[in-house]
């Protein structure tokens, strides 16, 4: 099956707006209004079963697939929730099938660059991180390609910016840096510190691949990407996969890959080139492309792909009076499957915080409404597969979905929640203006917490999770993210508990269950989140975006479609 990936450029390659930084916060906060308690015990469980090594860390069409499938829709059935997927012969599955090109490297691929003809290997994993090739090439063989810098890697029209002047990169490896080109100053045409979507490495390969390049290499540096080399390597060095595409080469260059900042600047050296003082250039528009002269890039390897099917689960609570109307709750089951070891020799990617905390919330949440009263709008609860290879699932079901998005009220995603004790704030990916997150921030001071604007717009985060392809398809949406200022030790703790994740955990084996987690504070958070979706199921309200998001004009193509207030 083909998927048409409709995406309007002006649409992922605007900013998103952000809201001043503020924290919202009552004078004096009401009393929490009655919502379901969630059971800890039953959260607890439920992340450790889904982040055993027994579930092979979730990877999309492995065995720990199915034992995940069979693991979540065991659970929804005994919540009293019901089959919301395909339907087959009039009925509802559980799942929704997502088609998926799946290509991996086949042994261990030969990689060099090569100084003034002088070769010398590079170790995949360690100065480099390549990607088995998304393009449809069954092998990757160069030898001696140049390499060009091309600053941020960046064309954006509508600011007057391009990063490629002209440059001709077919037979060429485009090195390029990270983020925005005012990452560093904050000021600019790039959102200061929020990363536009024109920051993603996602777009900078898309763009290499308009450009006829044979490859693009990232330039790794850890604060402007928000994570370490661990997260790279482990992100890019195993099993890769990609939405079938009529076109794949239109999307993807041949070789993806990231590379260690030392290396960058020793090459840079070794052409004669200053990498400092080339990144400052890179953030003007009178950049111009640089050849590194006398080094070149050379690579050898085989790469296995196939079309693959993983699936979608999904699980639904049908609306008293306006079925037709619904409410998604989105998660991601999938984590990194098994990969490469670390230190202790561990190569089971468990993924307990990211997002084993997610699905099992999105079980509870949907318990929570299967045992209550029914709601008058649809309750849809969408744990979606492969997030981590690029946002697939979700980008299928919004490209395809099984309930027209023009009614569809609004997206609540929950990714990597954190279960240990509560908060006294909490935050979204990004800050993007909206009704709905006017509506989080007021539910939640009925329990007396304040919000706080996405502490890392740099990062990116409003791009990285799953609400994003239905944002860009115009339909209101939202990922909630759990508080730093902790009840118990204040925001230094959080502060310090969400480096250490960072740091040590996130993209790495060690994400694993811990006894001494509570999830007290998740089972709160929770409870504002299954306000938030049961007021909006009861009501006749349609949240859109501010009149000057970038995704308002998508979400007012489909207003005919809707009924008035």
């Amino acid at each position: 099956m083909k998927l048409p990936i409709a995406t309007p450029l002006a649409v992922l390659c605007a900013a998103v707006l952000s809201l001043p930084a503020y924290a919202a916060k009552p004078a004096k906060a009401p009393k929490a209004p009655k919502a379901p308690t969630f059971d800890t015990k039953r959260l607890s469980d439920e992340v450790k079963t889904l982040s055993s090594d027994e579930f092979e860390g979730r990877g999309p069409a492995t065995a720990g697939e199915t034992k995940t499938i069979d693991y979540v829709v065991a659970q929804m059935k005994a919540a009293g929730i019901q089959p919301g997927g395909d339907l087959k012969d009039g009925k509802r599955l559980w799942t929704q099938a997502v088609p998926l090109l799946r290509t991996e490297i086949a042994g261990t691929p030969t990689l060099s660059v090569a100084v003034k003809k002088k070769a010398r290997a590079l170790t995949q994993g360690n100065e480099i991180a390549v990607r088995a090739a998304l393009d449809g090439s069954k092998s990757v063989s160069f030898k001696n390609a140049p390499l060009v810098f091309a600053g941020y890697g960046v064309a954006a029209p509508e600011r007057q910016w391009d990063d490629f002047k002209g440059v001709d990169l077919k037979g060429k490896i485009a090195v390029v840096l990270i983020n925005d080109p005012d990452f560093e100053t904050g000021n600019g045409d790039f959102g200061g510190k929020a990363m536009t979507y024109y920051g993603r490495w996602t777009y900078k390969f898309e763009e290499a691949a308009r450009r006829g390049a044979l490859g693009l290499l990232i330039v790794h540096e850890t604060e402007p990407a928000s994570y370490g080399w661990a997260t790279v390597k482990n992100s890019n060095t195993n099993t890769m996969f990609d939405v079938v595409r009529d076109k794949p080469s239109a999307t993807h260059p041949t070789m993806e890959g990231w590379i260690q900042r030392d290396l960058a600047v020793s090459l840079f050296k070794s052409a004669g080139l200053d990498f400092e003082k080339l990144k400052k250039q890179a953030q003007t528009r009178e950049f111009k492309p640089v050849v590194l002269k006398n080094v070149t890039l050379s690579a050898n390897y085989a790469v296995d792909s196939q079309v693959i099917t993983s699936q979608n689960i999904v699980g639904r609570i049908d609306g008293s009076k306006k079925p037709d109307e619904t409410v998604i709750y989105s998660a991601h089951w999938d984590h990194l499957g098994v990969g490469q070891p670390d230190a202790k020799g561990d190569k089971i990617y468990n993924g307990a915080v990211d997002n084993a905390t997610g699905t099992a919330a999105l079980i509870e949440i949907g318990r929570a409404f299967a045992k209550g009263k029914k709601p008058q709008r649809s309750i849809v609860l969408l744990n979606v597969t492969a997030e981590e290879k690029g946002l697939l699932g979700s980008e299928y079901y919004s490209a395809r979905p099984l309930y027209p998005l023009a009614k569809t009220v609004a997206v609540i995603n929950m990714d990597a929640l954190d279960p240990t004790g509560p908060s006294r704030d909490f935050t979204t990916s990004g800050s993007a203006k909206q009704d709905l997150l006017t509506d989080l921030i007021s539910t939640a001071q009925r329990w007396n917490l304040s919000y706080v604007d996405d502490p890392k717009p740099e990062a990116g985060h409003f791009f990285r999770s799953d609400h994003f392809p239905f944002a860009k398809r115009g339909v209101p949406a939202i990922s909630f993210g759990s508080g730093e200022d902790k009840v118990d030790g204040g925001i230094a703790a959080g502060k310090a508990e969400s480096d250490a994740y960072t740091r040590d955990r996130y993209h790495q084996p060690a994400d694993q269950w811990e006894p001494t987690w509570t999830f007290a504070g998740m089972a709160r958070d929770m409870q504002i989140l299954y306000t938030l979706g049961n007021e909006l199921a009861n009501s006749n309200k349609w949240p859109n975006w501010s009149e000057d998001s970038e995704f308002r004009a998508a979400r007012d193509e489909t207003a005919d479609q809707r009924p008035s207030k």
